[in-house]
Order: C-alpha cells, then structure tokens, then sequence
C-alpha cells in the first residue's frame, strides 16, 4: 500500500545543511499497525509529516497504491489527506468551546456529509472510543485521556484507509495511556485500516506488527 524510495529531507544547503532523513527505504501492507522509534530529534515527526503529505521529500519517491504522491497537484494532495488519512496528534488539536461531538463532525463537513449523516457517524464514533456520555462537553470539560479518546473518534469518525499517529500518549499519564493504546489497538484492527505511528513508548510499540527505529536519519527494523 505505502512505499518510500530513498526519501530524503533535508534543511538548508552546502555544508550548513541539516539531513534529517537519508534515502528512507519503507514498505507498509494494507491493514499493517507500524511502530516509528527513536529519539527526539531523530526525524520522527518528520516522516510521520511526509507520509501525511503534510511535508514533501527532498529527494526520492513516496508511493500510495502506485501512485507517486511528489507528483500530485496542491488540490490532488488536499483531497488524498482528506478522503485517506486520518491524524491523531500529541496535543489533540481540538478547537475549545467547541463540543466533543461537533468536533468529531468538523472533518465530515469537508467530506460534503449531510447534516444528519454528520451527526450520526460522529455520535457512532464517539460511542466506539466510551464517550457517548461526554459528546456535549467540550475539550475545557474533559480529561486528557477523554481529549485524545475525542480526537481518535475524529480521525476515525470519516473512516479513513490510513492513520497516522504523532506520539499519540505523550501527553497522558501511565494509566490513561494504556487505555488509550489498548482502544487504538482495537479500533484500527477491527476497522482493517493501516497504522503507521512516531512513538517513544516501548509498550504502544509492543502492540504493533512491526517496529523501526531512526538513526541518525536511516531508519532501520528493530
């Protein structure tokens, strides 16, 4: 499904350049729940952005059910993150006094979704991640845990073929972090999308089918 040839990223050039990839090679199968290690700075985030078409390589080919993603146009790019990714951050990224459940609509809305389909997918989806009790509240109102359980149903909410996840428990506390990786888990795996996630939690990445790490910008199995 996924593909990387020789991605590089790098910042700046000549001698002052900062190489933060160097000819990534990566192969990711449909349905696959993928670990990103390593430490800060390794370029994590960095990939995680590329595969998001949030960022483009420097050099090399990034490559989505065959189609090379470098040679799509901004509106091509605008559709592939909205129609196939879904994004769960570190810091949720939930607009306040907004409700949980309008939140979980927002991304619906740029799907072209009626009013009442809307409704429901986001209320189905705030059901699936235990909130069904919280979907009036709004992020103020809520735990940690339940923001990111509130930002999983939003980037599951338009059931997309790939989710990316940036440090999806760096904010949450021991306890509140197991529960949130053990409801990742579930939900990914019962929907059969693929999982691709930049984590520094040895245990979110004992749960994956596959774990690599970055070293000094070459990613490699571990």
């Amino acid at each position: 499904m996924i593909r990387l040839k020789k991605v590089t990223k790098s910042y700046g050039s000549g001698e002052g350049a900062t190489h933060v990839l160097k000819e990534v090679d990566l192969e990711i199968k449909k349905g696959e729940f993928v670990a990103i290690m390593g430490p800060s700075g390794s370029g994590k985030s960095t990939l995680l952005n590329i595969l998001g078409a949030l960022d483009v390589p420097s050099d090399g080919d990034y490559f989505f059910a065959e189609t090379n993603v470098r040679t799509l146009s901004k509106d091509q790019l605008a559709l592939f993150r909205r129609y196939i990714l879904g994004f769960v951050f570190q810091g949720f990224n939930l607009l306040k006094k907004t409700s949980a459940l309008e939140n979980v609509e927002m991304p619906l809305i740029y799907l072209g979704l009626g009013a009442k389909v809307r409704r429901a997918r986001a209320m189905e989806a705030l059901t699936s991640v235990g909130l069904e009790e919280r979907m009036h509240y709004d992020p103020g109102q809520l735990s940690g845990g339940q923001q990111q359980r509130v930002a999983i149903a939003r980037a599951l909410s338009h059931r997309p073929s790939v989710l990316l996840a940036d440090e999806p428990t760096g904010n949450l506390d021991e306890s509140t972090a197991d529960t949130v990786i053990e409801l990742l888990e579930t939900l990914i795996r019962g929907s059969g999308s693929t999982m691709i996630m930049a984590t520094h939690s040895t245990t979110l990445a004992a749960t994956c089918d596959r774990t690599f790490e970055l070293h000094n910008g070459k990613l490699v199995a571990s």
